[in-house]
């Protein structure tokens, strides 16, 4: 994520492909992951663009990534309740650092610029082989063992203490 970032501040769809696979039933090296940004919000306007999005994927948090929630789970690091109230749920400061970390050795990104992504969404879902992806993604054969790992990761954490 050099500066200034080679990311366009457009609106779009990105792609992820892996160097390591995060798990060994995947393939490295091939797309596994679409996102876009912004999402349609027939209520608001969205500030996302591919740049602060793909950004978030690198530097954010589990929370507010569902590529960096999957990503962990996969890796086997333990995600946590924090925060005062305990319902966000991260793999806590050493874990998402470890996850940054794994992440900028090995994730790869590509994106092209598109000004309703949105309408681009569901067709790559459904006409690409994406393990990753889970929303309207069922019919991918690795849908439902990610759907319980994401679960059994949520399940163990709120048996844990809220961390800091």
């Amino acid at each position: 994520m050099s500066r200034p970032s080679p990311v366009s501040a457009a609106a779009g769809v990105y792609g992820w492909h892996f160097e390591q696979a995060p798990s060994a039933d995947l393939a490295a090296g091939r797309l596994l992951y679409v996102g876009i940004a912004p999402r349609y919000m027939s209520n608001r306007t969205s500030t996302q663009n591919l740049r602060k999005r793909v950004r978030y994927h690198y530097r954010g948090n589990a929370a507010g990534s569902t590529l960096r929630l999957t990503l962990g789970c996969l890796l086997g690091i333990e995600l946590r309740r924090v925060g005062r109230s305990g319902t966000r749920m991260t793999f806590g400061k050493v874990g998402e650092a470890a996850l940054s970390q794994w992440m900028a050795e090995n994730a790869r990104v590509c994106w092209i610029e598109h000004d309703e992504p949105w309408t681009m969404e569901s067709e790559l879902i459904s006409q690409l082989d994406l393990p990753l992806n889970l929303d309207q993604n069922r019919h991918n054969p690795f849908h439902s063992r990610l759907k319980e790992l994401r679960f059994q990761a949520r399940q163990r954490a709120r048996e844990l203490a809220v961390s800091a």
